[in-house]
């Protein structure tokens, strides 16, 4: 049988690079680099409000990102928003009229690469109808690092805004009222629950002044109002029933990126957004009974949040958790059947999704694949569980995910295939040295993976799109 070749293009002398293959197989780095077990904190810099400023930002130390600034830059002083505006519509004038006066003092910082695309996007940006075509492509080139453009973007990309920019706050309204009257009907206590129904049923009048007024008489307390009810319509069964997801929720939202001070920590503001997550777990397991809450979603909450949050549109950022909870649903609808158990073997679960990623890998790199599954014996699900399901947010650091997601985001297809041909690029960044490793050796490699440049693996994936090996 004869083997396929490794592909011409991986010869290229983009691969010889001093810097970049050192990074790849210097295996004096190897267990230097994990996105969990990290010895310097990782956070990247907030917005410099009032909230912020005691916060304190260590040095990125990823290796070889110099297309892109190392860090996130959002300046929440600078009351912009996204790009001019002819529209006559106030609340859409007040979202972007002022980003491209911001942009100027900002150019100045920005690589060639960051200026080209912020310029590409905030044309694109400032049509009175989007061409969704157009900011895909140019997306998936990296989204600047400055002024809520990547929180705008990412909205459009998600279906979360329409390309008619008329539309946004009309839209915008009407779907954060929705998230309002979500938490109102399903973050509430049955003891509430009960005050509004004696309300409802006359007993609030002005008779009844007294302590006993808020509680209802015995005979009118129904079997399904009852905190001793098992019945499937109680209101208390239910309670209970959520409580134990709940606690689930609440124990992973508190270990949402603890090296981060956005999420972690027992500043006011920290707080306040575990508890903007916390909220938006529960209400989408509440609304999704088929799946409810399965660990390892916050942590794809968590990029949506924070990028939301930092829009420096005080708006935005005021109505980030809504905005959240509605581009998170739409993410994961096309993801969710990795996370139902009862579809793992399916044709749409998480064992299918490895598969192809075995299959791409054979494609590209016979050799290697073989290596892997039949020498070493090394079942693909070992490492690429983790990859797939929770979107490579374990893999990189916090500020590299977030530009992965701006190339997986822009896949017209859905997110799915860009991730599986990253996930791929991933193993033959590092194939000499799974190549010359044995099966502990291997999944040690690829459970802790090592620094690499983003946008080299970024560029590695994209050359296998539609590219078969020769």
């Amino acid at each position: 049988m004869v083997k396929k070749k490794v592909p011409d293009w991986l010869n290229s002398s983009l691969w010889s690079s001093t810097t970049t293959t050192s990074s790849y197989y210097d295996t004096n780095h190897f267990d230097h680099h994990s996105s969990t077990s990290a010895s310097t904190p990782i956070d990247p810099p907030l917005p410099s409000a009032a909230t912020r400023d005691e916060q304190q930002h260590p040095p990125r130390h990823h290796h070889n990102y110099h297309p892109r600034k190392p860090d996130i830059k959002e300046d929440k002083h600078s009351k912009s928003s996204i790009v001019n505006d002819n529209i006559s519509n106030n609340s859409s004038n007040s979202i972007i009229n002022n980003k491209i006066e911001n942009r100027k003092a900002d150019n100045t910082e920005s690589s060639a690469d960051d200026i080209s695309n912020q310029a590409l996007l905030l044309t694109e940006l400032s049509r009175k109808v989007i061409n969704m075509g157009e900011l895909r492509r140019i997306a998936s080139q990296g989204i600047p690092d400055c002024a809520g453009i990547r929180s705008t973007v990412w909205k459009l990309l998600l279906g979360y805004l329409p390309p008619d920019r008329s539309l946004w706050s009309s839209e915008l309204a009407k779907k954060r009222s929705q998230y309002k009257r979500f938490k109102e009907e399903l973050l509430m206590n049955p003891s509430e629950i009960t005050r509004r129904l004696e309300k409802t049923m006359g007993f609030d009048n002005d008779d009844a002044k007294s302590e006993s007024r808020c509680v209802l008489a015995r005979s009118k307390i129904t079997h399904g109002e009852h905190p001793l009810s098992l019945g499937k319509s109680s209101i208390w069964n239910k309670f209970f029933q959520d409580s134990e997801i709940i606690e689930q929720i609440d124990r992973d939202v508190k270990r949402t990126h603890p090296d981060m001070h956005f999420f972690s920590g027992d500043s006011s503001f920290a707080k306040s957004n575990q508890e903007a997550l916390r909220n938006i777990l529960i209400v989408f397991a509440k609304l999704n009974p088929g799946i409810r809450y399965v660990q390892g979603m916050n942590e794809i909450l968590a990029p949506l949040f924070y990028v939301f949050k930092n829009d420096p549109d005080e708006e935005m950022e005021a109505c980030a958790e809504a905005d959240t909870f509605f581009c998170f649903v739409e993410l994961l609808s096309g993801f969710r059947d990795h996370f139902c158990q009862q579809l793992d073997n399916s044709v749409v679960g998480i064992r299918s999704a490895i598969t192809r990623l075995s299959h791409l890998l054979k494609e590209h790199d016979e050799e290697l694949w073989r290596h892997l599954e039949v020498t070493t014996k090394v079942n693909p699900q070992f490492y690429s569980f983790r990859w797939i399901t929770l979107l490579l947010t374990q893999e990189f650091n916090f500020t590299d995910s977030i530009h992965i997601w701006d190339t997986l985001l822009s896949d017209p297809e859905g997110p799915q295939e860009t991730l599986l041909r990253v996930c791929c690029a991933m193993l033959i960044l590092v194939r000499r040295r799974l190549l010359a490793g044995d099966f502990t050796s291997i999944l040690k490699l690829l459970q802790h993976y090592p620094p690499t440049s983003i946008s080299h693996l970024l560029y590695v994936a994209g050359k296998l799109h539609g590219q078969p090996s020769h």
